[in-house]
């Protein structure tokens, strides 16, 4: 059993880095299971069976780039972990999913094509939403946090990010979805609808 699981989690291994590699290579241009598997060097059953589908691995893939801001929401220092007021939380957190999307735009590209009609199902998307949903309803306990927590999440749709970066990188998408926020804070001298640090 335990060469079993070796093999399992080898074969998860690299599926995920050859639907990197093939993501890399052809910008979120469709990617078939049979070219994944072959890069990977499995058999087209592996894929499915380890996955489930094309949706399922692109879902695994996000997840596994989230992993680390997950942990930082439930365990790492403020701003982005427990500790810091919930309008401090909720920019740390825009600005992890931006850093996050600036450096997987194809990712995102190809899960969103993969996933489009589940999205708002998707078990990272839930988790952010939720994170987003708790922290608005903090701090506008007069909007319908839910809501919002789509729009803001709504910033780092695949297409919207990718035209984004493309004229102002990374450093545009952070401070343009930060000025976005800040209009949903409550009223301070600190806070402002302009784009800033």
């Amino acid at each position: 059993m335990t060469t079993e699981r070796a093999d399992a989690a080898r074969n998860r291994a690299m599926i995920l880095r050859a639907t990197e590699d093939l993501l890399t290579y052809r910008e979120a241009m469709p990617i078939s299971v049979d070219s994944i598997a072959a890069r990977a060097g499995v058999g087209k059953g592996t894929v499915f069976r380890r996955f489930g589908s094309r949706s399922g691995l692109f879902r695994e893939l996000l997840a596994e780039r989230a992993t680390r801001i997950g942990e930082q929401i439930s365990h790492g220092p403020p701003p982005l972990g427990p500790g810091a007021p919930p309008g401090d939380r909720l920019l740390a957190f825009l600005d992890a999913l931006a850093d996050l999307a600036a450096t997987n735009a194809t990712l995102l590209a190809a899960h969103a094509m993969a996933c489009a009609a589940g999205r708002h199902d998707d078990p990272t998307y839930r988790r952010w939403h939720e994170h987003l949903r708790q922290l608005v309803g903090q701090l506008r306990p007069d909007l319908d946090a839910g809501y919002v927590a789509h729009v803001l999440l709504g910033a780092f749709d695949a297409e919207l990010v990718r035209r984004t970066i493309a004229d102002g990188g990374g450093d545009r998408l952070r401070a343009a979805v930060r000025a976005l926020a800040r209009c949903l804070l409550p009223p301070g001298p600190e806070r402002s609808c302009r784009p800033g640090p």
